[in-house]
């Protein structure tokens, strides 16, 4: 009886392996198709057209701003923006991993720079990040945690947007490419909603009605 007990539990290992190989393919393969949903599914933002209609400067100022702010408070965006000296990362932003802080500079502390990492593009083999100049935000451009009227009083606000005007801020949001790098975060990362040339053309139909900010 023992040799075929033996056997029995042979036989159904044999079996079991190849529903074990398909199991772990079929995980792997939804795995991936949702890694491409993420970034193939459109997110789009409007046009400035799109907010001609609405008579009121202020009311089509603030329409343009709630539009951009899709962009503004994606995780893209947030996570270099942060609050404290960690950043954060992913669609759900959870604290970044390895143990990184802003450093003096906002480039990484000393035996931990940004750059070490983060190189002038995307590096897939190992699903790091990349862009030219990578960095987080300075604290006084922090964003997370602050509501849209919040920010957009604060990047109108030269003291705490690095010394820029309107017009040098929309040149950074529509022409940065560290910024753009939004747009084509690599791996299984949701982009940011729209284009860079979407987001710059909304930022730019904003400050030509009058820059107004959504109440606090």
């Amino acid at each position: 009886m023992a040799q075929y007990a033996r056997q029995l539990e042979f036989f159904q290992g044999t079996a079991m392996r190849p529903m074990t190989w398909i199991g772990c393919s079929l995980v792997a393969l939804l795995t991936a198709a949702a890694a491409m949903a993420a970034q193939s599914v459109p997110s789009v933002l409007k046009s400035p057209a799109d907010f001609a209609g609405i008579a009121d400067r202020n009311e089509r100022s603030l329409a343009l701003f709630a539009e951009a702010g899709k962009v503004i408070e994606s995780p893209r965006c947030q996570n270099c923006h942060p609050v404290g000296a960690r950043p954060s990362r992913g669609d759900d932003m959870p604290p970044h991993l390895p143990l990184v802080v802003r450093g003096a500079d906002d480039n990484g502390a000393i035996a931990m720079r940004c750059a070490t990492c983060h190189q002038v593009a995307n590096f897939a083999p190992a699903g790091v990040p990349g862009a030219p100049k990578w960095h987080v935000a300075p604290v006084a451009m922090a964003w997370q945690g602050r509501s849209l009227g919040q920010i957009c009083e604060q990047i109108k606000d030269p003291a705490r947007n690095g010394q820029r005007t309107l017009a040098q801020l929309h040149d950074h949001m529509a022409h940065d490419p560290l910024v753009g790098w939004g747009w084509h975060p690599g791996g299984a990362r949701t982009p940011a909603p729209g284009t860079q040339a979407e987001f710059g053309a909304l930022i730019a139909a904003w400050i030509q009605s009058g820059a107004a900010c959504p109440a606090p």
